[in-house]
């Protein structure tokens, strides 16, 4: 007999509800099973049984849609029960719910917002970020534990791949750090002396320039392009493994991904970082010494003196003192977020852009916090 097209077929028998699936449950037929499917009204709190004894071929889109009409029946108070399930369809089913597809689809919130709702919602953040925040930390305690182990045992550092992320991360990176920084000087002493002229006070856009450079602008903007272009591609450099399942691949064969993915990134970017800092901090003075050649007259040899004047003996350091623990937080984020990927290409994406931003927020976070403690020991 030809088989015939996946049908989904009403009853009720004995108080319960009976929808029996016959046919081929097959992704070429998904999107009329769906509509079907969207299409049936059952009563809430009434028992419903799915009947698969007449399903003759079955993939996980129909097994996927099968098992999205139980959840959305369960979330409405129906007891659901499958019936007939063939032992050789069981393993697709199984595969659809270790894959997490069957979450189901939150109801629409109706139009006016009450004060439950919005407490519910604030509630639900907090406990998600709660919930991010303690991952975070335990992410960052075993992270601890094995830079701990490398140093204990420094032959288990992969000098290769080391000096393959200091390329990326600091070489590679050099170009678009220093142009910006550059322009970051003119930009600054430009405006500078634009405020500074109104009171005679033009010279001190070099004190300006150095302060705000030195201690904030040259490692704040450094840390700020190497998260959005180093921080981003671990996410999606681990991500991607992830999708692949390589990871799974390297605990099958002993190996330690957080050594051999994270630590080569993670101290790769530390020696790395305060390098760029240092060359943004040069760029940037550079470009407004520039500038403030050009629209104020100010020579190199009165630039330079006014600058030797200007700074304090830690104004050169308290920039590249920052410079390691921004790379730290960068790397940390990127990595745990890569780690996060689930097995998509969409995960992949969304939670670069996530680490992205939560990289940049937490080094001015930590750079707030540079800034109390350095106020309160008078540096």
């Amino acid at each position: 007999m030809a088989s015939v097209a996946a049908t989904l077929v009403e009853s009720e028998e004995s108080g319960s509800f009976v929808l029996a699936a016959a046919g081929q449950w097959l992704v070429t037929t998904a999107a009329e099973l769906d509509r079907r499917l969207r299409a049936v009204h059952i009563p809430r709190d009434k028992q419903v049984t799915l009947d698969l004894a007449g399903i003759e071929r079955l993939d996980t889109a129909g097994a996927w849609l099968l098992l999205r009409t139980e959840h959305e029946l369960a979330a409405q108070g129906n007891v659901v029960e499958f019936r007939n399930l063939r032992a050789n369809l069981a393993p697709i089913f199984d595969q659809v719910r270790a894959g997490g597809m069957v979450a189901p689809a939150p109801h629409p919130r109706p139009a006016h917002h009450t004060l439950t709702g919005f407490l519910e919602r604030i509630g639900r953040i907090s406990v998600g970020l709660i919930g991010r925040v303690l991952s975070l930390l335990s992410f960052f305690g075993v992270v601890c534990i094995v830079a701990g182990r490398v140093f204990l045992h420094p032959r288990r550092l992969r000098l290769t791949a080391l000096v393959a992320q200091m390329e990326q991360t600091g070489v590679n990176a050099v170009p678009i750090v220093g142009l910006l920084s550059f322009l970051i000087g003119v930009v600054l002493a430009y405006q500078g002396a634009d405020q500074l002229r109104r009171f005679g006070a033009e010279i001190y856009t070099v004190n300006l320039l150095g302060v705000g450079i030195l201690r904030e602008l040259g490692v704040l903007m450094a840390a700020i392009i190497i998260a959005g272009r180093s921080g981003s591609a671990f996410t999606a450099q681990i991500g991607t493994m992830r999708v692949n399942e390589e990871i799974d691949a390297m605990r099958t064969i002993g190996l330690d991904p957080v050594e051999v993915l994270v630590i080569p990134r993670l101290f790769g970017l530390m020696l790395t970082l305060p390098l760029l800092t240092l060359c943004a901090n040069l760029l940037g003075i550079l470009g407004g010494a520039l500038m403030s050649w050009f629209a104020l007259g100010i020579t190199p040899p009165q630039f330079t003196r006014q600058l030797q004047s200007a700074l304090y003996a830690w104004t050169f350091w308290i920039g590249l003192v920052k410079a390691p623990f921004f790379a730290f937080i960068i790397a940390q984020i990127g990595c745990y977020e890569g780690f996060q990927v689930a097995r998509s290409a969409e995960s992949v994406g969304r939670l670069t852009t996530l680490s992205v931003v939560e990289a940049i927020f937490f080094v001015i976070v930590a750079d707030a916090a540079f800034s109390i403690v350095f106020s309160i020991l008078k540096i």
